[in-house]
């Protein structure tokens, strides 16, 4: 059943991706769990499948304009992608299911406050990684595929992760790549990771179809007006917004 709601709230979402570049997961979910009652393992795999689609159409502009660092691109899968399906397949085997809903709203919680820390202090690590030469891992491609494990476990249990974290971690793992590479590298990657993660919370029963489609139908026209919108508002005041916003979300859900 088509609920406007959600499709309002999807919308609202969208605008802030469409600003931001991130938001997606990290705010979705939680307003899915806390907002509209959404069983937590449901939120994240509906959420999931919701970021692969707003996701890929990001992607292929990018991949148009050729920003994408296909190479960063592909050791990041090479780590999230093994990581995602052992993560769910592990739940499912310990759990019976997709997982406790007290284990998936702490897991939330943590993610969402960690997001918030990689967006507050993303330019100091990116600074800090200029200074020590720290781009000589880009020959060590262990770090970035470990980069992906982590996130691909992470996004797997949470849906959160897959933007901020992962910009962030590309950030200081290759501080001289521009900031427009970096975006659509991660975001290239992110396309993968979350059809895989959501395809598995989908075999599962973690996804709500009806809610899918209520979101999409907000978020896709939110990201455009969104992405019209960038220059016209105050990037920092944005930031500490979106950071205060996680914050509070993250805490509430560790403390629900």
């Amino acid at each position: 059943m088509f609920d406007f709601t959600q499709t309002l709230a999807g919308f609202m979402v969208g605008i802030i991706v469409g600003l931001t570049g991130v938001g997606g997961g990290s705010l979705m979910t939680p307003i899915l769990v806390l907002v509209f009652g959404i069983h937590p393992a449901t939120a994240v795999g509906t959420d999931l499948l919701h970021a692969a689609i707003t996701k890929a159409g990001g992607t292929y502009v990018h991949a148009r304009k050729r920003r994408v660092d296909w190479r960063i691109t592909g050791l990041l899968a090479c780590g999230s992608l093994p990581a995602a399906v052992i993560t769910l397949l592990g739940i499912h085997v310990i759990s019976g299911g997709t997982g406790s809903p007290k284990l998936i709203t702490t897991i939330l919680g943590v993610a969402l406050i960690l997001t918030a820390a990689a967006l507050a202090m993303r330019s100091r690590l990116r600074r800090f990684s200029q200074s020590r030469e720290l781009e000589v891992v880009r020959h060590h491609p262990g770090f970035t595929i470990a980069t992906g494990a982590a996130l691909g476990i992470l996004v797997s249990l949470s849906s959160v992760g897959a933007g901020a974290l992962g910009i962030t971690a590309l950030f200081f793992l290759y501080p001289h790549l521009t900031a427009h590479r970096i975006v659509a590298s991660d975001l290239a990657h992110a396309v993968p990771l979350t059809f895989v993660a959501g395809m598995g919370h989908w075999l599962f029963g973690g996804v709500n179809l009806a809610v899918l489609v209520s979101l999409l139908a907000g978020s896709l026209p939110g990201i455009y007006i969104g992405s019209h919108l960038v220059g016209h508002i105050p990037e920092h005041m944005l930031r500490v917004l979106l950071v205060g916003m996680l914050l509070l979300i993250g805490t509430k859900l560790l403390l629900s």
